[in-house]
């Protein structure tokens, strides 16, 4: 089972700190969901987490190597990111853009069937396939974030992190890529994703690691960790818990703690 870690991992930005000697162990085969307020350092820990910004202090360990030791191509391999905005500077077709997910494994004899392969793996997955060569200016704000997961599904990553990939989707995409990411973890590969609705976390996250002010207030699994007194301490909000007659959890808050 491989582990990415952060240890001790404090950082500022524009002299700001946004991390605080954080601490926190995420395990492949699971879906852990980074919680907390707008604020609370959940993009500065994903980022780190994924080798693309270097702490001040601490380090960010994947398989128990530091980020900073594993060739950059390596970890492009090994690590998908999906950040929060991601722009697409060319109308290129939703087909070249998942394609630009495998270019950490392309040789000098360009594409290769695997690629295509995984392309059209990609595009099944995220229900992209009719979409494959309209252009990307063309796509609603959900199918753009749907082919943009392609894309990094598309370089089949060990660990997959995003930065709230559910955020411009309705309801039955958000339930159907959640699915997916479900199952990218039952595959053995590590899910790690910035989330803002305690529901949708309650209900596709197996772990969750709560922030407050850069530092962590709890985690572990969702069961036991994402409680009202936990909640309460995170985001200064009351909240009621409960359980639906299907046994789904959900979470209202309430007043403002």
């Amino acid at each position: 089972m491989s582990v990415l870690a952060a240890h001790g991992l404090s950082l500022s930005l524009g002299g700001k700190p946004v991390l605080d000697a954080v601490d926190a162990q995420f395990a492949s085969g699971r879906v852990t969901a980074l919680l907390g307020a707008n604020g609370a350092g959940k993009s500065s820990l994903l980022a780190c987490l994924a080798g693309l910004r270097h702490p001040d202090a601490g380090e960010a360990r994947l398989g128990g190597d530091d980020l900073r030791a594993i060739p950059a191509q390596q970890r492009a391999r090994r690590i998908g990111f999906l950040p929060q905005a991601a722009d697409v500077h060319w109308n290129v077709d939703v087909a070249t853009l998942v394609g630009l997910g495998r270019l950490p494994w392309r040789g000098r004899w360009g594409e290769t069937t695997a690629d295509r392969a995984a392309v059209d793996a990609a595009l099944a997955a995220t229900g992209m396939t009719a979409f494959a060569r309209r252009g990307v200016e063309h796509l609603s704000g959900g199918e753009r974030a749907r082919a943009l997961l392609a894309r990094v599904l598309a370089g089949t990553p060990e660990w997959l992190l995003a930065d709230e990939p559910l955020a411009s989707l309705d309801p039955a995409h958000q339930l159907e890529v959640g699915a997916q990411l479900r199952t990218v973890a039952a595959a053995g590969g590590g899910v790690v994703l910035v989330v803002h609705d305690l529901n949708l976390a309650a209900r596709l996250a197996d772990d969750v690691v709560l922030l407050r002010d850069g530092g962590v207030v709890a985690a572990g699994p969702v069961d036991a960790t994402l409680d009202a007194e936990r909640i309460g301490r995170t985001y200064g909000v009351a909240v009621e818990t409960g359980t639906t007659a299907t046994g789904q959890r959900y979470i209202v808050p309430v007043r403002a703690s």
